[in-house]
């Protein structure tokens, strides 16, 4: 019989996103409501190795749903992928009395969950990031606010790329990921879109494009460019000269982390939060909390981590019909 959890640690550790102060909400309110206890465990796995750990009431998390960012801040932890590093963690844990924690990150995040788990602390992740390229889940906490704030952003620029009859190259965020770019190229009816996973490098075919649409009228080219291909600024300068049209590049950058979360971020962030400490009421340890095919699931770390993702081929094949 799986031993149900009596104190949980929370943890939010990688890149930031709006919506973990969400499911940190949920976590702790949830656990309280089930009689648990609750321990936040600060800067990710870096302050659990510095013991920066507090005890969390349920006015802990008063008015911290609506706030970007995450209240128990995030770092990185070269220490915590060790072997040494893994096992301090797990003994400083139940020193804390810390029988489960909720890991709420991407995948580097679920590898050392993984490990705390083998170490024997039961722990779930929750997908908190902006990239969506997590492939155990078709939503990661976060990206809705991101790819929101990336087109209403793009939507600025392509103004001030109409009024100088412009071509402008608009550097999203995503790691080697490109569903953001992907969904603004739909929402801001990009002429171009720049995929990690499609693009293959030729840039005489972009510059082709701009000339035609030149030729035909056109008084502005928008061009999202993912941030796993790059080099926007370099991008930018060789199109200028190849085609004598005024390019301009902008990297929108870390500003797409940041903000107030969209109505979604906060009620899936929630859910899953509250699925999180479900599972770990129930004794459960080594999963992931996702959203597939419109349900909330769960999922074996491990094998979370050994599914691949890939740009889904007819939202693609559409995205290139809308070009023109």
């Amino acid at each position: 019989m799986a031993k149900a959890v009596k104190t949980i640690g929370v943890l939010t550790s990688g890149g930031d996103a709006p919506g973990m102060n969400a499911a940190i909400r949920s976590v702790v309110r949830v656990a309280i409501g089930k009689g648990m206890k609750v321990k936040g465990i600060m800067r990710g796995y870096a302050g659990l190795l510095q013991e920066e750990i507090v005890d969390m009431e349920s006015s802990s998390v008063s008015d911290i749903i609506h706030r970007g960012g995450t209240i128990l801040y995030t770092a990185r932890c070269s220490e915590f992928t060790t072997p040494e590093g893994q096992k301090k963690g797990a003994e400083i844990c139940k020193k804390h009395g810390i029988d489960g924690v909720v890991v709420i990150g991407g995948d580097g995040s679920f590898r050392g969950a993984g490990k705390l788990s083998a170490l024997g602390v039961n722990t779930i992740g929750l997908p908190g990031t902006i990239d969506l390229d997590i492939a155990c889940t078709d939503y990661t906490i976060g990206f809705d606010t991101a790819v929101n704030t990336a087109m209403e952003a793009i939507d600025k620029v392509r103004d001030t790329s109409t009024s100088h009859e412009r071509c402008s190259i608009i550097e999203v965020m995503g790691r080697n990921a490109g569903y953001i770019a992907l969904w603004c190229g739909f929402a801001n009816g990009a002429e171009d879109i720049l995929l990690p996973e499609r693009y293959d490098g030729d840039e005489q075919k972009l510059i082709n494009r701009i000339i035609e649409n030149r030729k035909r009228g056109k008084k502005h080219n928008i061009i999202i460019n993912a941030e796993g291909i790059g080099h926007s600024a370099s991008m930018a300068r060789r199109i200028e000269a190849a085609t004598g049209i005024e390019t301009r590049a902008t990297i929108l950058g870390h500003m797409q982390r940041g903000g107030a979360p969209t109505c979604k971020d906060r009620v899936y962030a929630s859910i899953m939060g509250a699925k999180a400490v479900e599972l770990l009421a129930e004794g459960k340890s080594n999963r992931v909390v996702g959203y597939k095919h419109g349900e909330f699931m769960d999922f074996d770390i491990q094998d979370a981590l050994a599914m691949k993702k890939d740009i889904p081929e007819d939202q693609y094949e559409i995205s290139k019909m809308l070009i023109r």
